[in-house]
């Protein structure tokens, strides 16, 4: 009963409409304070208590994407699969029993893989994201850039959206080859036929730069720090939900 999900926004950044978010999770532990889950998750994968709480996750995330539907019908809401979940046996099925259980219909599922998990069996990566899709969930390469995948494998996928590293954003002003790799990334991205979303926006340099090279969305501090259940419901339901709050 301590775990609580955040949800940070992600944002288009043409028109800075709120087009769905990413669930995160928080630990609020009656003594530490809030504990981010950089300290804990890695404990909870070596310890495979990360299925019980993944599976937490999920069901939470999605029964309150099910509950924000009234105000945004069409926004998706993103999860991050652990690479012990995206193998576990009957992953598919207890994604299909939450999915029956909070009523949330599931194209506004996204699941996020990092790419490590995705490559390292690609024969069942293949079949378990065939089956995911089947279900007519979204599927998303998390923090796309960092990881060792063969780019001639990920044709073979069958994804909606690569989520590029905030690192190429965060090397945009230091680092000459930055805009080029991003760049590049976008136009990967965009001759597969899949949504881009940067991760990491944190200044107007950043944002004007995504817009320059047609990236879709973004989500980052720029716009907004992960919020609260109660604040993202706020946001949804304001008039200006559709400005980042630095234009607010």
């Amino acid at each position: 009963g301590e775990f609580i999900l955040y949800y940070q926004p992600q944002i288009n950044v043409n028109t800075y409409e709120v087009v769905g978010m990413e669930a995160l999770i928080r630990w609020n532990h009656p003594e530490l304070g809030f504990m981010s889950p950089g300290i804990f998750i890695p404990m909870a994968e070596e310890t495979g208590l990360i299925i019980a709480i993944g599976e937490w996750v999920l069901r939470e995330a999605c029964r309150q994407a099910k509950q924000w539907q009234s105000i945004h019908s069409k926004m998706t809401m993103g999860v991050n699969l652990s690479p012990k979940q995206f193998r576990q046996p009957r992953l598919v099925e207890t994604i299909a029993q939450i999915l029956q259980e909070t009523g949330l219909p599931p194209e506004c599922l996204e699941l996020e893989i990092t790419e490590s998990a995705a490559i390292e069996d690609f024969d069942y990566s293949q079949v378990i994201m065939r089956d995911l899709k089947q279900l007519g969930i979204h599927l998303s390469i998390d923090d796309f850039g960092t990881g060792h995948s063969s780019l001639s494998r990920l044709q073979f996928l069958p994804l909606d959206t690569l989520k590029i590293d905030q690192s190429f954003l965060r090397d945009l002003s230091r680092n000459t080859k930055a805009p080029h790799i991003l760049s590049s990334i976008v136009a990967l991205g965009q001759g597969l036929g899949l949504s881009l979303v940067a991760e990491g926006v944190e200044n107007a340099m950043q944002l004007e730069f995504l817009k320059s090279i047609h990236c879709d969305c973004a989500q980052g501090f720029f716009f907004h720090k992960p919020l609260s259940a109660e604040d993202m419901g706020a946001l949804l339901n304001t008039k200006s939900s559709n400005r980042p709050s630095r234009f607010q």
